[in-house]
């Protein structure tokens, strides 16, 4: 497993190496300090997961996570933060972080998190969860066929392949792109998804999919 570290505190980055070979015994984990050499570093190799703090110098914050999410949009990448405050957490979930990870958790639930999200889930703190605006999902009919995930048998395959998309931080236009689809059949696709889950804008799908641990492989 390959794994890319961007925070600027060097004692814990050298913490977290070590800590992050109970995800793999084989960890290949290379570091950066700041956005600007992550982005030279993914330019160079491709990695399974993106580790990434806001606070740093140069390339900060929510710029280095656009910047990332363009330059490599298909890698799952973490927020990890000492902030846990509901609206960080939110702004990083928009800007296509498919985690957010406080720096207050324990070693358990840092592990199991990135299992989580490796796994193709979505993990965010409970405080975030917590005051998420999110509407119960409508009762399905019998009649309605079962697809996709157990839990939303109401979704078609296709349309369990846009939400992927949406919690990969994709636009419409690169959803449909990828899909060989028109951007409006994406939009009615969408639809579809926010209903399933009660949401009412694609922050919110990744809300509901972290509450209801969706596993998108």
């Amino acid at each position: 497993m390959k794994i890319l570290l961007v925070d600027d505190h060097a004692l814990l980055r050298g913490g977290m190496k070590f800590l992050l070979r109970s995800l793999d015994a084989d960890l290949d984990m290379d570091e950066a300090s700041n956005g600007a050499q992550a982005l030279e570093l993914v330019a160079a190799r491709s990695y399974d997961l993106l580790l990434l703090d806001l606070k740093m110098p140069g390339l900060n914050g929510m710029d280095a996570l656009a910047a990332l999410r363009v330059a490599v949009p298909d890698t799952p990448l973490v927020v990890l933060s000492a902030e846990d405050d509901p609206a960080v957490v939110r702004a990083a979930i928009e800007g296509g972080a498919m985690g957010f990870i406080p720096k207050s958790s324990t070693p358990e639930v840092l592990i199991q998190a990135l299992q989580l999200v490796l796994a193709h889930g979505v993990y965010l703190p409970s405080t975030a969860l917590e005051t998420a605006n999110l509407v119960p999902a409508p009762e399905r009919s019998s009649e309605q066929t079962d697809a996709g995930d157990g839990l939303l048998p109401s979704l078609t395959p296709r349309q369990m392949e846009v939400l992927r998309c949406v919690i990969k931080g994709k636009p419409n236009k690169a959803i449909a792109r990828e899909l060989e689809v028109s951007e409006g059949t994406v939009k009615a696709h969408l639809s579809a998804v926010f209903q399933a889950l009660g949401a009412h804008n694609r922050t919110e799908v990744v809300y509901a999919a972290a509450k209801l641990g969706l596993l998108l492989a």
